[in-house]
């Protein structure tokens, strides 16, 4: 069975062929980071309106990279949500409506889980069951998985996520869009130690996550350093992204790791954009060897938002058995806001 996937959630539009039995066909990706630099972050209605733009030339691309044509697709899949509204209905409609013209199965497909069973697109792949740290956006989450939709919820962000925190962290200190990655780059020139910075629920006794207190916290550092200075150095820049980092870092590794001894689990998927960044991998590699469990993370190209993520999804949940007969049936509806947990609702 050869799925045609859309993803366009938010500023990227992926489109993606995945087989049951193969696995991963081809894909294709436009980021829309260009287009929102120069409003600082992403403005929903460009975006919907660039999705409209980049569906049907991705598909394109899609299909001459794998040589095939739409005659050969079995079933055409969707981000459903969670996501902006505007973002979600453009890639719903295009999906629905060309499975509707191709008499296809519409499989709308919840945007969480695609990041969630995203690790098991690359080799090798864990085995159910594990635990998951999903870092996604304005998702903070850390579930226990059993199976395809069998997800308990663990542990989640009480306010900011941890993409968010990179985000408006890096905002408060110039750093541009996209927030996460030049936040990143520029902790990479500073000294982490050289400022004290609160690791919120770091030592609470759940496995719940806070960070809008430590955005609080840098808003109140720049405020400093900009009284301080008439323009703050480079230097002092670098040494707050990395204590920024370090911060970040130290709680979503500390959550993680009491996840697995909580659960008893020796097996840890990250997954989501925020997966891709180097000291997080580093941490939870380290830490998880010293309890002989293994780490697993997605390939870095399919971290952020892709259509292989939600093509590959649909095609669990076909190979699980989870997808109903009534998959033809006209109309649909979007989610902007669905908690993963509620995956299966729309089937």
């Amino acid at each position: 069975m050869k799925i045609l996937g859309y993803e366009s959630s938010c500023d990227e539009t992926g489109v993606a062929i995945v087989c049951t039995e193969k696995g991963l066909l081809g894909h294709a990706l436009h980021s829309q980071i260009a287009m929102h630099q120069h409003y600082g972050g992403v403005v929903p209605e460009l975006a919907s309106r660039d999705h409209i733009r980049r569906a049907l030339p991705l598909t394109q691309e899609v299909l001459d990279q794998t040589g095939l044509s739409l005659s050969d697709i079995d079933a055409v899949a969707y981000t459903a949500g969670p996501g902006l509204a505007g973002a979600l209905l453009v890639g719903a409609s295009v999906a629905r409506s060309l499975a509707w013209a191709l008499d296809l199965p519409a499989i709308p497909v919840h945007h969480l889980e695609g990041h969630l069973l995203s690790p098991l697109l690359a080799e090798p792949r864990p085995d159910f069951p594990f635990v998951a740290l999903l870092v996604s956006g304005g998702h903070t989450q850390l579930m226990r998985v059993d199976g395809v939709g069998q997800y308990e919820l663990l542990g989640e962000t009480l306010d900011d996520a941890a993409g968010e925190a990179f985000d408006k962290s890096a905002k408060l200190m110039g750093l541009g869009y996209p927030g996460g990655p030049a936040l990143s780059n520029m902790a990479q020139k500073g000294n982490a130690d050289a400022v004290v910075l609160p690791r919120p629920m770091l030592h609470s006794k759940d496995l719940d996550f806070s960070f809008s207190g430590l955005k609080t916290a840098v808003l109140l550092k720049m405020k400093e350093l900009k009284a301080q200075y008439d323009e703050v150095p480079e230097e002092q820049l670098a040494n707050l992204a990395a204590g920024t980092e370090a911060a970040i870092v130290d709680v979503l590794a500390a959550k993680a790791i009491r996840a697995l001894k909580e659960t008893g689990l020796k097996r840890l998927v990250v997954a989501g954009g925020v997966g891709a960044n180097l000291p997080l991998r580093n941490r939870l590699l380290t830490q998880a060897a010293k309890l002989k469990a293994e780490v697993f993370f997605p390939p870095v190209a399919l971290c952020t938002d892709n259509g292989a993520m939600i093509a590959f999804a649909a095609a669990m949940r076909a190979n699980a058995g989870l997808l109903p007969e009534n998959l033809k049936k006209p109309g649909f509806t979007v989610r902007p806001r669905w908690e993963l947990s509620k995956a299966g609702e729309l089937y």
